[in-house]
């Protein structure tokens, strides 16, 4: 199923001329096939703002895979959601919660996102904003769903986290898909 993608970096030569460090596949994929999912990691930041060096001392994709971005930091990843996947709730991952903004952008096929109270299909070319919010992913289609996620680091204001359902805060995804 996985079409890992290109990833093109660009860098600084000792001179500080702007010069291609890498380009190639992604170097860190990861497959769920038990969920017909598959992760691309592209990018990563740690901070805001995000430190700009010459070229990178170490990949910033070979860290532990986490769902949300560092703390003050940035994720961009691109999502593969085979079709016919679904569990007996009709979803394809766990419901979860992170301490981000995430946008979604759909790059082919078709994705439902689930929330408490409601479900809204998207389809190539439509973007998501998802603030933080209790959801799920479901490809109800018959073609793989790829969407491009950016993670940005966020914080629960006080009143948002004292509306929100006793624990909801204490089960946040902390960690990578299914660990």
């Amino acid at each position: 199923m996985p079409s890992v993608p290109r990833r093109v970096v660009t860098g600084h030569n000792p001179d500080g001329v702007s010069v291609v460090v890498a380009d190639g596949p992604v170097p860190i994929s990861r497959e769920l096939p038990d969920d017909g999912v598959a992760f691309h990691e592209i990018w990563s930041t740690t901070g805001a703002p995000a430190p700009l060096t010459a070229v990178e001392d170490v990949d910033p994709t070979d860290r532990e895979l986490a769902v949300p971005p560092p703390p003050r930091g940035t994720k961009i990843r691109i999502n593969e959601f085979a079709p016919g996947f679904l569990d007996e709730r009709g979803l394809q991952s766990p419901v979860h919660r992170t301490a981000s903004v995430d946008y979604g952008i759909v790059l082919e096929g078709q994705i439902t996102l689930v929330l408490d109270d409601s479900e809204v299909t998207l389809h190539a070319g439509d973007i998501v904003v998802q603030r933080g919010t209790d959801h799920a992913w479901a490809n109800r289609g018959d073609t793989v769903a790829r969407v491009c996620f950016v993670l940005v680091d966020g914080e629960f204001t006080p009143e948002l986290a004292a509306m929100l359902p006793d624990g909801a805060l204490d089960r946040l995804s902390r960690k990578g898909p299914r660990d």
